[in-house]
């Protein structure tokens, strides 16, 4: 199964550069994603535009399979992407700047997706406590009775890429799951974490 990882955005709003390269302990955003995906056995794919350039150059370096797209939009890149890769079936997207992903986040909606019957699945945190780690949030819906917004992780199928598909809605309060990365406050909140926690030998989430 793909699992389309969008690294074609110019991360205007943190202002450090291309965002999927901003490091934290020296490694850059979207390798901590990838190797979420890596662990669940995924096959990986970064999708790219024009206006990221030096995380083209990281991907030809590291050898990671990737896509150029045009560039027009979060959705549309996907789904040209989906087109010139040929996937039929359910693949994963994600956003490159959630560095706290980890595969048992994965595994488990992928589990609620295959339970569901449904066609796709949106992933939600509830909006508070994306808001209590510094996340800055511009969209939410009530999900299961909660203010919520998308944790920007979600399971399309492939062949309906051009249709609306009838999707699952799962709530997860992790707090894994809070950091999409998009403000300096968000960022140093994380690496203060991942520091303490990694120097003691804990994954940077995991009790």
């Amino acid at each position: 199964m793909y699992a389309l990882i969008l690294a074609g955005g110019l991360g205007s709003r943190l202002g450090l550069g291309e965002k999927p390269l901003v490091t934290i302990r020296g490694v850059p955003m979207i390798r901590y994603v990838i190797e979420a995906f890596n662990s669940g056995g995924f096959e990986i794919v970064v999708v790219l535009s024009r206006k990221t350039p030096y995380t083209h150059n990281w991907c030809r370096a590291h050898a990671i399979p990737h896509y150029t797209a045009g560039g027009r939009g979060y959705v549309e890149d996907i789904a040209e992407a989906v087109e010139a890769l040929g996937i039929e079936g359910p693949l994963f997207t994600s956003v490159a700047d959630i560095p706290c992903l980890e595969d048992d986040i994965i595994a488990t909606l992928h589990a609620s997706y295959l339970e569901s019957g449904k066609d796709a699945l949106s992933c939600w945190i509830p909006k508070d406590l994306a808001e209590k780690y510094g996340s800055r949030v511009a969209y939410s819906e009530i999900i299961d009775g909660v203010e919520a917004c998308p944790a920007g992780i979600n399971i399309i199928c492939g062949n309906l890429i051009d249709s609306l598909q009838e999707e699952t809605r799962v709530l997860l309060a992790d707090p894994r799951l809070a950091y999409n990365i998009n403000t300096r406050e968000a960022l140093e909140f994380v690496t203060k974490i991942m520091h303490t926690r990694l120097d003691h030998g804990q994954r940077p989430w995991r009790s």
